[in-house]
C-alpha cells in the first residue's frame, strides 16, 4: 500500500469464508457520488459468537451535511426480517455496508425508535478512513477530560431522540448486579450507558494477548478496565489494513487523541427491544490500543498496549480471600469511579464478603517520584459504605486529579480489614475541669463515651496553659477531624491558586486530619492570611494590603479558628459531634 494514503486505495476485491458464508474483505470503496436510492446491500455484523453474518438493507437516500459541513449520512431501510423487528442494535456500531462488492459506509446512527419501518444511518466510508490518517496528539498517553453527559439514550429531547449515534454496548464484567446498580449514577454522570449484563473471559489477566487477526464485521471492544473487573464498550470492526483497525463509525466518548485498550469480544446474544436493542457480550483479552476517538469513528492498532493504572484490592485479615487485580485507563474522571467499583465489589459482591460489623479501607496511591499517600476510612458495615460511596469517589477524585501536571499514579491499592466490632460510638459528655485558668495551671478534659452495644467509658486528657495564652478568650472543642479542618480553614478541597506545583498539591493532601476518632482542641478566633499552604495570624493591615495587591489569588484572608493545641482521641471509632466549651485565660 502506498504510504501517501493509509486507507484510500483498494485495488482488488477478495473474499474470506467464515462458516461457509462469503464475506467481503479489503473491498474497494464505493464513492458517495455513485450511491443511488434503491440500491441493495449487505451489512456484516456478529449476531452470536464471533463469526460475522450479513443482513439485507436498501438505500433510501443520502442526507447531505447531516453530520456537519461536508459530512453526510447514508439512510438505509433495514429490509432483513431479522433486523426489521428490532432495529439497529447497540453493539452493531461500525458494521460495514457492502453494495455490489464495494464498501459504502458503516452502520452508526439510530433513526427514530418507534417507527413502523426500521431505518438506520450509515457514515460514508470515506469519512471513516479519515480518522486513521489523523496524527496522534501531543499527549496521547492520557485522555482529555470527558465534557458533559452523552445525550441520546436518556432523554435528550425529541430532536436528538430522532437522530442519535448508536450507543456502544458498555458492559461491566466481574460485578454483582447489586454493585453495578449502586454505581450506575456515577457512570451516568460520565455519559456511560452501562449494563450489568455482560462478562469477561480474561478475568485476572491484564497482559497483552497475542495479536489477533480482525476482519470487517468482527466484534471488538474498547476496554476502560481489564482484569478481574472489566468495563468495555462493544462495537463492530469497520475496516482493517494490516494491524490498523477502524471501528464504530461514530465517536465513543469524543476523547480525540487518546490511548484506550482494544480487546477481543464475543456476542452471547441480542436482546431485542422496541426502544433500544443491545448485544450482550463477553470481553476478552487486550489485543491492541485505540488512539483516536473522533466524529466518524475510532482508530487503533493491533499489538500495542495502552498505559494503564494497576489497581489491587487486598484482604489482609482474610487468609481465604483472593485479592482482586485489574487495570484502569488513565483518565481523571473514569479512574476514580472504576477503581471504587472494584472496591465496592470486594465489600458487597461475593459470598466471602461478610463485613457486617464494620471494616477499614486503607487507600494507598503510588505516584511516580514521590512517597505513597495514604487515606484510611472506617465504615460501620456495607450499608455505611453504600451511603458514603459518592463521597468516597469524590475524595479519590481529589487525590487523582491535579491541575499542575498530567501525572497519573502507577498503582492504587485498597486494603480492606475487618474490625473486631462495629466501629461506631456516641459521646455522652465532655467535662472541662475549669472554665478560667492562668498561665502555668493545668486543665483536665474528660470525655464520656459509649461504644456500640458496650458499657460507658471515659477518655482523659490534660494540658498546661502556656504563658502566651494570657488574656485570651478561647474555646475547647471536641469534634471530628474533617469538622476541625473546616473550622480551622483547611477545607477538604485544595485551592488551585494557593499552590504552585504538584509536590505542594501532594503535601496538601497529606495534611488532612484523620476521619476516624475525635480531636480535642483549644481554638481562638483569628484573621488568617494564607500564602499557599502557610498561614500568618493577624497580619498587620498595611502588610496585608501589599501582599494581596501583589497576588490576590495566592494571598487570601479569611476569618477562621486557629488551633493552639490539639490531641486526637478514640481512634478507630466513628462519631458525629461538635461540643464547644469556653476557656478564659487570665493575665
Amino acid at each position: 500500500m502506498r504510504p501517501a494514503s493509509l486507507f484510500a486505495c483498494f485495488a482488488v476485491c477478495a473474499s474470506l469464508v467464515l462458516n461457509g458464508i462469503a464475506q467481503p474483505a479489503d473491498a474497494p470503496v464505493l464513492p458517495l457520488s455513485e450511491l443511488r436510492p434503491g440500491m441493495r446491500g449487505e451489512v456484516w455484523t456478529v449476531f452470536k459468537g464471533r463469526a460475522p453474518e450479513p443482513f439485507a438493507v436498501q438505500v433510501a437516500g443520502i442526507i447531505r451535511n447531516a453530520l456537519g459541513p461536508g459530512k453526510s449520512m447514508i439512510l438505509c431501510e433495514l429490509t432483513d426480517p431479522r433486523v426489521q423487528g428490532m432495529g439497529a442494535v447497540a453493539g452493531m456500531s461500525g458494521s460495514p455496508l457492502y453494495i455490489d462488492g464495494k464498501v459504502a459506509g458503516v452502520l452508526s446512527y439510530q433513526i427514530q425508535r418507534f417507527e413502523t419501518v426500521r431505518y438506520a444511518g450509515f457514515t460514508p466510508i470515506s469519512d471513516v478512513l479519515e480518522v486513521g490518517a489523523l496524527p496522534p496528539g501531543k499527549d496521547s498517553l492520557a485522555p482529555i477530560p470527558i465534557k458533559g453527559e452523552r445525550q441520546g439514550a436518556h432523554g435528550a429531547g425529541d430532536f436528538a431522540a430522532s437522530f442519535t449515534p448508536m450507543t456502544p454496548a458498555f458492559a461491566l464484567g466481574g460485578l454483582a448486579p447489586e454493585v453495578a446498580s449502586l454505581l450506575e449514577p456515577q457512570f451516568s454522570a460520565l455519559g456511560l450507558n452501562v449494563t450489568a449484563l455482560g462478562g469477561n473471559t480474561g478475568a485476572g489477566d491484564t497482559a497483552l494477548a497475542a495479536p489477533a487477526t480482525l476482519h470487517p464485521g468482527d466484534v471488538v471492544a474498547v476496554a476502560l478496565a481489564t482484569g478481574d473487573i472489566s468495563l468495555a464498550g462493544t462495537g463492530t470492526v469497520s475496516h482493517v489494513d494490516g494491524n490498523r483497525v477502524l471501528a464504530f463509525g461514530h465517536p465513543m466518548l469524543s476523547l480525540g487523541a487518546t490511548e484506550l485498550p482494544m480487546a477481543s469480544a464475543e456476542v452471547v446474544t441480542i436482546l431485542p427491544s422496541t426502544l433500544n436493542s443491545v448485544k450482550i457480550t463477553n470481553t476478552g483479552g487486550v489485543i491492541g490500543s485505540f488512539s483516536q476517538d473522533r466524529l466518524s469513528g475510532i482508530y487503533g492498532e493491533l499489538g500495542r498496549k495502552a498505559p494503564m493504572v494497576a489497581v489491587e484490592v487486598a484482604f489482609p485479615t482474610r487468609s481465604n480471600r483472593k485479592s482482586l487485580h485489574f487495570e484502569v485507563v488513565r483518565h481523571e474522571q473514569l479512574l476514580p469511579a472504576i477503581a471504587a467499583t472494584g472496591l465496592a465489589q470486594a465489600v458487597m459482591g461475593s459470598n466471602e464478603s461478610g463485613f457486617a460489623r464494620g471494616f477499614k479501607v486503607t487507600t494507598t496511591v503510588d505516584f511516580p517520584g514521590t512517597a505513597p499517600i495514604k487515606l484510611s476510612q472506617l465504615y460501620p458495615g456495607p450499608q455505611g459504605f453504600r451511603q458514603g460511596l459518592t463521597e468516597f469517589v469524590g475524595t479519590l477524585s481529589l487525590w487523582l486529579f491535579n491541575p499542575y501536571e498530567r501525572v497519573f499514579p502507577e498503582h492504587i491499592r485498597f486494603s480492606v480489614e475487618d474490625t473486631p466490632e462495629t466501629p461506631t460510638g456516641s459521646i455522652e459528655q465532655m467535662l472541662v475541669s475549669r472554665t478560667e485558668a492562668s498561665p502555668g495551671e493545668r486543665v483536665d478534659l474528660t470525655v464520656g463515651w459509649r461504644g456500640f452495644q458496650r458499657d460507658g467509658e471515659s477518655e482523659q486528657a490534660s494540658l498546661v496553659i502556656p504563658r502566651e495564652w494570657a488574656g485570651k478568650e478561647l474555646e475547647v472543642i471536641l469534634t471530628t477531624g474533617p469538622a476541625l479542618d473546616e473550622l480551622t480553614g483547611r477545607a477538604h478541597s485544595v485551592p488551585v491558586a494557593q499552590l504552585r506545583s504538584f509536590e505542594e498539591y501532594i503535601s496538601a493532601l497529606r495534611g488532612f486530619r484523620a476521619s476516624d476518632g475525635l480531636y480535642l482542641a483549644v481554638i481562638e478566633k483569628a484573621r488568617l492570611m494564607t500564602d499557599q499552604r502557610a498561614t500568618t495570624q493577624d497580619m498587620p493591615g498595611s502588610l496585608e494590603r501589599i501582599v494581596r495587591s501583589a497576588d490576590e489569588a495566592r494571598f487570601q484572608r479569611r476569618d477562621a479558628f486557629n488551633p493552639l493545641w490539639e490531641q486526637r482521641v478514640l481512634p478507630g471509632r466513628l462519631f458525629s459531634i461538635l461540643v464547644r466549651r469556653p476557656l478564659v485565660i487570665t493575665d
